[in-house]
């Protein structure tokens, strides 16, 4: 099989998306000219026009459509209206809602707008009705009625002196509300169809409405009348007064005289001029290649229809919005197209990599219409030619040029220009007898590509060698090769990478294999048989004589081009396997399902390493870079998602983390030893190690004056690196071996920093609260030290005068000054000189079995075993006079008195057995007690 030294991939994670973020509704771009805010369900998105991106979204807490919008004149103030009758205010850059409050109205808001303070709001209900809002003191200034039915057009007049609002309902009147007297003062009738825009012109003494009855109205404000209607034969959906003080002579504006464009169901911008009524200039369709019926001009739903025109008068650009939710930004004065965002994919059917270093991608959706999006920006290139759903993509080896097939029976090649990334048809061919459903391109150069039909052939059609040359010519191509290759549908099509052979896979559960070697025509193989569903994806290996399928039946399989055997299966996807890709130099495969799983195998191992939850419905696209470093997916669920490989990233990250840190131990270990430990201390810090800061903690409490050069230290710490090392205080105090330097550096803290300061520290309450009992454990333990110190010294003392003269008292007071050095240890397991017998009286008596509940058993055990070898351990198993009873230590036996003696200096110690560890000392003992 393939080279197995290769780096298996192991994980990718998300790059980039391209999501739905419009759905139709009312679309507003901002006074800056930076964002476009459009509805999609019950959110709000705001698109940045430079980047492509979404970069803030609102969406309402209940769910609900919103079904209107306004961004007030400053770009501050968002307002929403829901079903659920409530108008929203946001701080939309923050994406929170700042007010909210019902809305009076009995039925949903249809339109709303602001006027240009920002300071009024008009809403427009579905119940015939007008409210007024002061947003600033929050209140309902204005009711209006009058309108008969939905109110879905409301503007103020830009002059806010005139304080006058205008509003269109279902009687394709427009009223003319004056907001001094709350009375309607006259409705302006022309139109016979719903009014859709209104257009001022500079000094507000003249308005433009377009309506569907495919007349725009030019009206004079000033007398209230009708000077012109203009006829313009198509339903306008958007009108626009052009600016007088621009040279606009590439789009027909020849004199002074107003002059207004449209934008309306034909789907082209059209420039009218008002005094003659004439059109001076008409855009050029975006699909020179198919004419428009009659019929389709009237359809509603035609997908080239527009739906708004929009004005952006600072950057001289119009804005306009088409019924397949793309929104198109032109540059005047020769409305040239700048940017493309398509707002709503529909199902994503297949979707390639393409251009210079994989930059774009194509995607053919549930449409007509080629998408051609630039990852970096999302701007989009919209391409006509396919007159009907287009199913399949392929891309040749260089990535410029590409083919698509569709249901109208035709295939197409594209070419990208290298320079300036614009795509063209150049060539198409039209000889299937039904809907073509899979297409593939050669693989070593641009010759031919090959088709899949449900006609259940294959056609391979021959490209001519000066096609890039071509210009904007189509060349017309014809098959050199039909074969009847299944019985039913072929739903897959592949070359292999040395362009002899080709593979297909159909719905009759087949795959097979054919030559393409003899010229017009195409010989058979072989057959594989094995699936139980119909086969969706056939490809081939890049390095093996192996071709991989995928079928409804929920397997992809691995099959020999030598005998057709099946080598491998791999289950695991819960439905269709709908495509298969390999990955990796053939060494592991990618399969999407309908289950919406996008799949990572390793061939040699039959595992699945990796599965990418990448879509909620149907992944129907699956595509490699030419780099084999990222993936693209698109599904049914209108999302296209590029995937990046971070298995290479993930360990470089690793390797240069490791480096790094081998780095920054050497320079802390430098400075530690020219004794810079303030640089050191915040350098441990730095890493987020408790164990390396403990080290220099350590390292500071070894030199003269520990204390105050600690306390120094300390205190010249950031507040951010004190705040880490109280956390870090609360790890180590939980260790017996680390709680003294733990207690020095919170004594530090705790005496010198005031407890408001501490308290807002992340977390300090908790990590005080964490101190309190390892801290109590702690002081128990060097209690009970003390008091063993005090039995060890005593015990020492009788040994040191047992061989005194007979002269010295019985009573003589016992030496207790400290031991300045410790002169044996003691051990649990070995007796100094005890006998079996001695040891078996010393388990009787009772202070052997009375063991204190209080005394840290677990912290001792842990200490180092390494300070005192195992030989030179000595132990002693003693006890103290309870009931008259005599302690046996070291096998001698002490006098009642004695006895006497010890208990006044333990009055207060439980019967207890003790072994203890003494370590040096130099002022006071130090010792660790070991429970029996």
């Amino acid at each position: 099989m393939a080279n197995t030294n290769l780096q298996f991939k192991t994980n990718y994670v998300v790059e980039s998306k391209i999501e739905p973020f419009y759905k139709g509704g009312k679309v507003q771009i901002s006074k800056d000219e930076k964002y476009i805010f459009c509805t999609c369900g019950s959110r709000v998105n705001v698109l940045e026009i430079s980047t492509g991106k979404i970069v803030h979204s609102v969406e309402h807490d209940d769910q609900e459509d919103i079904t209107s919008f306004t961004l007030s004149c400053d770009d501050e103030m968002l307002v929403t209206a829901s079903r659920a009758l409530l108008l929203k205010q946001w701080d939309w850059r923050q994406a929170q809602c700042t007010r909210s409050w019902r809305a009076i109205h009995t039925v949903p808001v249809a339109s709303m707008t602001f006027d240009s303070t920002s300071t009024l709001l008009a809403t427009g209900g579905c119940d015939g009705t007008i409210k007024l809002w002061d947003v600033v003191k929050q209140y309902c200034t204005h009711n209006l009625k009058g309108s008969s039915g939905v109110v879905h057009l409301v503007q103020f007049h830009p002059d806010i002196s005139r304080l006058q609002l205008f509003s269109s309902s279902l009687d394709c009147g427009i009223r003319l509300w004056d907001l001094r007297s709350s009375r309607c003062m006259c409705v302006l009738q022309s139109h016979y169809s719903a009014v859709t825009s209104l257009s001022f012109s500079p000094d507000g003494g003249t308005m433009v409405s377009s309506g569907r009855d495919k007349i725009c109205t030019v009206w004079d404000l000033e007398t209230r009348k009708a000077k012109r209607t203009v006829p313009v034969y198509e339903a306008v959906e958007g009108v626009v007064l052009l600016p007088e003080d621009k040279d606009l002579s590439e789009i027909g504006v020849k004199s002074k005289d107003l002059h207004f464009i449209t934008a309306g169901s034909k789907g082209v911008l059209r420039v009218w001029e008002a005094s003659t009524a004439r059109c001076v200039y008409t855009q050029t369709p975006p699909s020179p290649l198919t004419a428009v019926s009659e019929v389709e001009e009237e359809r509603d739903d035609d997908p080239r229809s527009l739906t708004f025109l929009l004005h952006l008068p600072a950057s001289s650009r119009l804005a306009t919005v088409t019924a397949e939710h793309n929104i198109v930004l032109y540059q005047l004065p020769g409305l040239t197209t700048q940017q493309q965002f398509v707002g709503y994919n529909d199902e994503v059917l297949d979707v390639k990599f393409l251009g210079k270093g994989d930059s774009h991608i194509v995607v053919a959706t549930n449409s007509c219409q080629l998408k051609v999006f630039e990852l970096l920006t999302n701007s989009c290139q919209i391409l006509y030619g396919h007159t009907d759903t287009v199913l399949s993509l392929d891309v040749f080896k260089k990535g410029f040029l590409f083919a698509s097939c569709a249901k109208d029976r035709s295939v197409r090649v594209w070419q990208m220009d290298s320079d300036s990334g614009q795509v063209h048809c150049v060539a198409q061919g039209s000889n299937h007898a039904n809907a073509v459903g899979s297409i593939t391109c050669s693989r070593m150069k641009a010759s031919f590509i090959v088709s899949g039909s449900q006609d259940c052939t294959v056609k391979v059609w021959d490209l001519p060698a000066d096609l890039s040359t071509r210009g904007a010519d189509v060349h017309q191509l014809t098959p050199r090769a039909t074969e009847k290759a299944h019985d039913k549908d072929v739903n897959s099509v592949a070359v292999s990478p040395n362009d002899k052979l080709l593979a297909s896979g159909s719905q009759d559960r087949t795959a097979k294999l054919w030559s393409l070697a003899e010229e017009g025509n195409v010989g058979l193989l072989g057959v594989f048989r094995g699936h139980r569903r119909g086969v969706w994806a056939v490809c081939f290996s890049p390095v093996d004589q192996v071709l991989a399928t995928s079928s409804a039946d929920g397997a992809t399989k691995l099959w020999s081009l030598q005998d057709f055997s099946c080598l491998k299966t791999f289950e695991g996807h819960d439905a269709s396997v709908l495509k298969v890709i390999f990955v990796s130099r053939g060494t592991q495969l990618l399969t999407s399902g309908s289950d919406g799983l996008v799949k990572l195998w390793t061939i040699k191992t039959n595992e699945c390493v990796k599965t990418l939850d990448a879509h909620q419905d149907k992944v129907w696209g699956l595509h490699v870079s030419r780099k084999d470093d990222k993936v693209v997916t698109g599904s049914a669920d209108s999302n296209i998602t590029v995937w990046v490989d971070v298995t290479e990233v993930e360990l470089a990250e690793e390797q240069a983390k490791q480096e790094d840190l081998i780095l920054k131990q050497q320079e802390l270990s430098n400075l530690l030893h020219e004794k810079k430990y303030l640089k050191a201390l915040g350098l441990a810090i730095s890493l987020d190690q408790p164990h390396t800061v403990l080290t220099v903690i350590k390292a500071i409490r070894q030199v003269e004056n520990s204390g105050e050069l600690l306390e120094k230290t300390v205190l010249k710490l950031r507040v951010d690196q004190k705040e880490s090392l109280l956390r870090y205080c609360a790890v180590w105090n939980t260790n017996a071996r680390n709680c003294q330097d733990a207690q020095a550096v919170l004594q530090v803290l705790l005496t010198h920093l005031p407890p408001e300061e501490i308290l807002q520290y992340q977390g300090a309450r908790t990590h005080l609260e964490g101190l309190i009992p390892y801290t109590e454990r702690h002081m128990q333990r060097i209690g009970n030290l003390l008091q063993a110190s005090m039995f060890l010294n005593y015990m020492w003392q009788k040994m040191r005068v047992a061989g005194a003269p007979s002269s010295m008292g019985q009573d003589e007071e016992m030496d207790t000054t400290p031991l300045a050095q410790p002169f044996f240890m003691i051990d649990k397991e070995k007796g100094m000189g005890i006998s079996d017998d001695e040891k078996r009286d010393g388990d009787d008596s009772d202070g052997g079995q009375d063991e204190d509940p209080n005394c840290p058993v677990k912290e001792a055990e842990e200490e180092d075993d390494d300070e005192v070898s195992s030989t030179k351990k000595a132990s002693a198993n003693g006890g103290r006079v309870e009931n008259g009873e005599r302690t046996k230590t070291n096998g001698n036996h002490h006098s009642e008195s004695e006895e006497s003696s010890a208990e006044e200096a333990l009055e207060e110690e439980d019967q207890t057995t003790v072994k203890v560890k003494c370590l040096p000392v130099s002022s006071t003992p130090q010792c660790q007690t070991f429970a029996s």
